[in-house]
């Protein structure tokens, strides 16, 4: 770690100029394919206070995208929407405790993850540095693409409330709930911890463990490419996703993380403009104080959302 307070990190990441007309090109690309979305309960995992669904849709380049959707069974009416995203070696989670708590819960599964990795499974480690030297075919492209339409999918439910819908997730996942609010802007709130994907030139400089370290073992093997890696990062790095931000979100960074490192949280964080809020744990690494966090996280959710009150 460098020999100053994090805060004062100053990045290097560079927006390209064609950004915008990237992403724009890319959801263009998305929304031509329809989404096919399909909601089948699931008896065994349902119980007599919530309902399960298995969940699929078509996403980019047309890949079957699967995740789970949990409901409150005694709800009426229009309920506020969360969607859960995973971390980097994590599994989507069944997310039956939001849906106890008054939301139409919806746990995505990007390409690659389990149910949703027959046309694309790079593996763990191997997303990261899939396709690295073009930004056209590198696997986050439609990973991205995954996370970013399922707020499509909540839009099809007739229980959704349209102007309730909220993201959460951490490291990988805090990286996704900035992507996805950056695009999004229906979203009402996000909340971030530890993101990943954030800084990433400059993460592989600041620690030598895995994830990021995929990438310093991709250029110990190929270091003459280290220029179009570099330019492929900048198309998928949250620094540049974080201005287009509207919503309100949260932040956690642990201060003694080795595996996203706090310098690159701050980064992304200086780089929002919408209303914005950051809890650093000084003595947590990875975890991000997430003992002490989720109380907080929930209250904020809650406080944007107001589960308990269908509309």
């Amino acid at each position: 770690m460098l020999d100053r307070h994090p805060s004062e990190y100053g990045t290097s990441v560079m927006c390209p100029s064609d950004f915008e007309q990237f992403w724009t090109d890319t959801l263009a690309e998305l929304a031509s394919v329809p989404l096919n979305a399909e909601f089948v309960r699931d008896s065994m995992r349902s119980t007599g206070d919530i309902d399960v669904f298995d969940v699929r849709f078509d996403s980019y380049q047309g890949v079957r995208i699967a995740g789970w959707l949990a409901r409150p069974v005694a709800e009426g009416g229009r309920l506020p929407a969360l969607i859960h995203v995973p971390g980097y070696v994590s599994e989507p989670l069944l997310p039956k405790g939001s849906a106890r708590e008054g939301y139409c819960a919806f746990s995505l599964a990007p390409r690659g993850k389990l149910r949703s990795n027959d046309a694309f499974n790079p593996g763990y480690p191997g997303l990261l540095t899939h396709n690295i030297v073009d930004r056209f075919t590198y696997g986050y492209r439609g990973f991205f693409c995954d996370a970013i339409r399922c707020v499509d999918v909540l839009l099809e439910r007739d229980d959704v409330d349209p102007a309730r819908i909220g993201v959460t997730g951490s490291s990988q996942g805090g990286a996704l709930a900035i992507v996805i609010s950056a695009m999004r802007h229906e979203l009402a709130c996000a909340v971030a911890g530890a993101p990943y994907l954030c800084g990433m030139i400059d993460a592989i400089q600041l620690t030598h463990s895995y994830p990021y370290q995929e990438i310093n073992d991709y250029l110990r093997l190929y270091p003459e490419r280290e220029p179009r890696v570099r330019d492929t990062l900048e198309y998928f790095d949250g620094i540049n996703f974080a201005p287009r931000i509207r919503c309100p979100i949260l932040l956690n960074i642990g201060m003694k993380d080795d595996v996203c490192p706090p310098e690159t949280g701050y980064a992304v964080y200086k780089a929002m403009r919408c209303n914005k809020e950051l809890h650093p744990y000084d003595e947590c690494a990875h975890d991000a104080g997430s003992q002490w966090h989720g109380r907080i996280a929930r209250a904020f959710l809650a406080s944007h959302l107001k589960p308990g009150q269908p509309s």
